[in-house]
């Protein structure tokens, strides 16, 4: 049987893979790649795809998705803690951008309600591209992305009432008076169940549903709570994405919020480029070709004009100038719910082709230099405000005046230790006692309810996903500790820690020695078989019995280890790093000169300038059997060369990246 969408779906996935790789190879973002395939594939590009509103579909369950993975890395609590964001800095935005596009649109000449209607549509700002940007460069949790995202939110709310008083402005008006408390009951129902749900109802699910050990449920239950919420919300009169939204944020009141995400993650990313690349198929290209200059000067004019607008809505709120600048280049484009009310403008006759085309071109546009806007934003920040320095319009700047910044809090040269059975117990109690600080990983229901209430850090988790580790912080973690039983789990974490950091000491439980050399291989830096130590255990109670000296027993026990061991010493382990725990930015790791390290390889190290430009210093040098403790600046790295260097664990990880 022939389906036409599958057809479109993956012309749409091939031109993706082939224009993102290429992309990707330029350092730049994917999300350009998914806009540019959109052009290119689109009605008004070579018209490839025929079945656009199932795309268009496919594109909405990304923007659930999207919203309903951000919400679930938030939480009600800290919801509440930006309120004043969203509602004060979120009304300032919008109202001053309506004012704003409205006057200049009606200075060029058109009616008061067609101006008012295109302030509406440059007053929302993209909250998939901006969040969905922000989460890729680890920026969700900071001050300024809190502050996006409170505005966002306000705009996703306010976009309701938008559509409801357009057909007033067009001349069209129902009772818009019963609409308009129909929607304010709605939404304080919505608010109501949320708040029952997240703290009593959800929860509970959740733990149930986790205690079963099934992956599948997990999913499917997960799934069906955000497209549930989402529904719902959608026919209270709200937006998809705002459900989401909130589907999210009555997750994340549990403990398996982190292992949701883990899991909702791949689908997320699959639909999202749906989104982007429906997107770019609205450009109409030989329209933007020929009005390109006016195009372009209208996206600067909205760039200065909404970059502005939101800095000043944020400053109203006394925040940093730093937090101020980022949070409003942040939202200077204009985003994806403006698309769905220009489409109510259309129909009310408020935006006629040719202003809807110039519309289209400009958001787009814009939404094409997020990306990049957001990733140099730290530095045309600096440089702005080192400019207003030398000017010495500093006084003028924003100064904090006590605003206390979200931040949350990340753990730093700490354990992880992964699997709380007797092992991973008795090893957190040990670190506990020794003021060691460390997070726990597991995947048993029942046990992280009971320790979380007795405040053990502990998270519901599989670590074989990405977002789990990265949830427990491990590239900034000290070690780490693999404390299960099952063969085949340990080597899918050793492959997945080592994909964010080879400079961890990873110890790792197993049960017998013959799989000992495999998971050295893999990574592990110790592997302790309990099969092994059990008979250490065993014969040295009988030779105490026996009454063998103590140090005959130690001598012994060091052989039988030294003998167990010695075959998986060298080669198949991974250089250690040592870090004293009274110093914790001293950090010394081996790093072995590679044929890859050309970049480095027949150099003087005065030239190479390594604490300059990389941040680490080399403390020794071990080239074959030969040590070389003082080091000349006319020293030559060469291949085979182990170099012992010294600096920030961050700094030594990228330098490793580097010559591999």
């Amino acid at each position: 049987m022939h389906l036409p969408l599958l057809q479109d779906v993956l012309i749409l996935l091939g031109f993706s893979v082939v224009i993102v790789f290429v992309l990707q190879r330029l350092k730049l973002p994917s999300i350009i790649g998914f806009l540019l395939t959109g052009v290119i594939i689109g009605p008004y590009g070579l018209s490839l795809i025929k079945a656009v509103e199932e795309v268009e579909i496919l594109s909405e369950i990304g923007v659930i998705l999207l919203l309903f993975v951000i919400g679930m890395e938030l939480s009600i609590k800290q919801l509440i803690s930006i309120k004043k964001t969203v509602f004060i800095g979120g009304f300032l935005q919008v109202g001053l951008t309506v004012g704003v596009a409205g006057l200049v649109y009606y200075f060029l000449d058109h009616s008061w309600n067609e101006s008012v209607f295109v302030g509406f549509l440059f007053s929302l700002s993209s909250t998939a591209i901006v969040l969905k940007t922000l989460q890729d460069r680890q920026e969700i949790s900071s001050p300024h992305a809190r502050n996006a995202l409170a505005i966002l939110i306000f705009q996703d709310i306010i976009v309701v009432p938008m559509m409801l008083i357009t057909p007033m402005i067009a001349g069209e008006s129902a009772n818009l008076g019963m609409n308009i408390l129909s929607l304010l009951i709605k939404s304080a129902i919505v608010v109501v169940i949320t708040y029952v749900s997240a703290r009593y109802i959800v929860p509970r699910l959740m733990h149930a549903v986790a205690k079963t050990n099934s992956k599948e449920l997990f999913l499917l239950v997960t799934i069906t709570l955000c497209f549930a919420i989402a529904f719902l919300t959608s026919e209270a009169g709200l937006s998809l994405a705002l459900g989401a939204f909130i589907a999210g944020l009555i997750v994340s009141e549990s403990e398996y919020s982190h292992q949701a995400t883990s899991i909702i993650l791949p689908f997320r990313e699959l639909f999202t480029s749906f989104f982007f690349v429906s997107v770019g198929m609205l450009l109409d290209l030989s329209f933007f070709l020929s009005n390109i200059p006016v195009i372009l000067l209208l996206v600067l004019v909205v760039f200065v004009v909404k970059s502005s607008i939101a800095a000043a809505s944020v400053a109203i709120l006394k925040y940093p100038t730093r937090t101020i600048l980022l949070t409003g280049l942040s939202l200077f484009q204009v985003g994806e719910f403006a698309f769905i009310l220009s489409k109510v403008g259309i129909e009310y006759d408020l935006l006629t082709p040719e202003t809807n085309q110039y519309f289209l071109s400009v958001s787009i546009v814009s939404m094409i230099l997020t990306p990049f806007v957001i990733i140099f934003s730290e530095d045309i920040v600096g440089r702005f405000i080192g400019i207003s320095k030398k000017l010495g319009l500093e006084k003028v700047l924003i100064s904090n005046n006590g605003h206390e910044e979200i931040t949350e809090l990340k753990l730093e040269n700490h354990l992880v230790i992964i699997g709380y059975g007797v092992n991973g117990s008795n090893l957190a109690k040990a670190a506990a006692s020794s003021n060691i600080p460390y997070i726990v990983i597991e995947m048993n229901a029942a046990t992280v309810k009971r320790q979380k209430e007795k405040g053990v850090p502990i998270i519901f988790g599989d670590a074989t996903q990405d977002h789990i580790l990265e949830t427990a912080h491990l590239s900034s973690a000290r070690a780490a500790v693999i404390a299960i039983s099952e063969n085949y789990a340990t080597k899918s974490i050793i492959k997945n820690i080592r994909t964010h950091s080879d400079s961890l000491y990873l110890v790792v439980r197993t049960r017998y020695v013959k799989e000992t050399s495999e998971l050295l291989a893999l990574g592990a830096d110790e592997v302790i078989p309990e099969e092994f130590e059990t008979s250490v255990q065993i014969f040295t109670h009988v030779l105490q019995n026996f009454l063998v000296p103590e140090d005959d027993i130690d001598r012994l026990i060091e052989k039988v280890r030294a003998d167990n061991y010695q075959l998986f010493q060298g080669e198949l382990k991974l250089p250690k790093t040592y870090r004293p725990s009274n110093i914790t930015d001293f950090n010394v790791t081996c790093l072995r000169m590679t044929a890859d390290s050309n970049k480095f390889i027949g150099k003087p190290l005065k030239d190479l300038d390594l604490r300059t430009k990389y941040g680490i210093n080399v403390l020794v040098i071990k080239r074959k059997d030969k040590v070389l403790e003082s080091i000349e600046a006319n020293e030559i790295l060469k291949q085979g060369d182990v170099i012992y260097v010294q600096g920030n664990q961050s700094k030594i990880e990228q330098f490793r990246k580097m010559i591999k």
